[in-house]
């Protein structure tokens, strides 16, 4: 990493907090999750970030860190306030500036998606490559650009907001107000809402997946047009993009058939003569999220 300092980072989840201690060479030296009890608002939330960040300070004894923090959402540019979160006590609310004034510092804050873009981009399975798309398939569906180890976040801080591109204006009705938005497909929680709508039936995504591994048609229908739509989607963030290689992340992302058959998909949509983009799976799983805010932070 070649840092003369330590690296702080949280991830701010929509059930759990989790801090981590980066140090001078990147090496993970303290790890620590709490709940992050959103029912309890907004100051709650602020008071548990607070409560991670003390235990890590202490952990290394007070020593000179930069800190970041991953976030659903983004921080408009315009206003400093938090928009786009799906934790949505926290929406509107100045957060930066509030835990500037807990903790008494300057804080980085990215989209989550960023977060963990960045973390496979310099550490994982981007490696190497100078534009990288990162893409969380989890409860939602996020996506964030690195290009030369280095977050692009755009004017209106929403790049890599694919999850947000409508392919079918016709489709589910999504949180954001728009219809058959990327997130309302192919997220994990997309895929589930889907299935309960179109089957009657609550099924978690790994017993579709099971359901449809073992034949049953239902299963095979619906996870074929999961493909179809992935195909659809990523040929779509391909034509403007083009990056040197897709991570994929979150839980919708260890589908092992995405890398068969959502890739097939995608070859058949892309425009051009071939597929030469690699779209290949997270290597640093869970972690992703937390280690690049440590990444990010100032």
């Amino acid at each position: 990493m070649g840092n003369n300092t330590y690296q702080l980072g949280i991830d701010l989840g929509g059930t759990k907090i989790e801090g981590v201690v980066l140090d001078v060479n990147g090496e993970e030296l303290f790890r620590e999750r709490v709940g992050t009890e959103q029912e309890k608002g907004y100051q709650h939330i602020l008071n548990q970030i607070q409560l991670v960040y003390r235990n890590m300070v202490r952990h290394i004894e007070g020593q000179p860190h930069t800190f970041g923090i991953g976030t659903p959402g983004a921080i408009s540019q315009q206003t400093g306030l938090l928009k786009n979160s799906n934790t949505v006590c926290m929406n509107g609310k100045p957060v930066k500036e509030d835990l500037e004034k807990l903790l008494y510092r300057p804080i980085g804050i990215q989209n989550d998606a960023n977060c963990f873009a960045m973390a496979e981009a310099l550490l994982g399975a981007g490696k190497g490559n100078d534009s990288v798309f990162g893409v969380i398939m989890g409860t939602g569906c996020g996506g964030g650009i690195v290009y030369k180890g280095e977050v692009i976040t755009g004017l209106q801080s929403i790049a890599g907001e694919w999850g947000h591109m409508s392919i079918d204006p016709n489709g589910p009705l999504c949180y954001c107000g728009n219809k058959g938005c990327v997130e309302t497909f192919i997220s994990g929680g997309g895929l589930e809402r889907m299935y309960k709508s179109s089957y009657r039936e609550e099924l978690k995504l790994k017993k579709i997946v099971e359901s449809y591994r073992q034949g049953d048609s239902r299963a095979t229908e619906f996870m074929k047009q999961f493909f179809v739509n992935f195909g659809r989607a990523m040929s779509n963030l391909i034509a403007v993009l083009d990056p040197d290689i897709i991570v994929l992340g979150g839980g919708a992302s260890n589908v092992a058939e995405i890398y068969t058959e959502g890739v097939e998909q995608v070859e058949k949509f892309v425009f051009s003569d071939s597929l030469e983009t690699p779209i290949v799976q997270h290597q640093l799983g869970d972690s992703a999220g937390v280690i690049g805010a440590a990444l990010i932070g100032v």
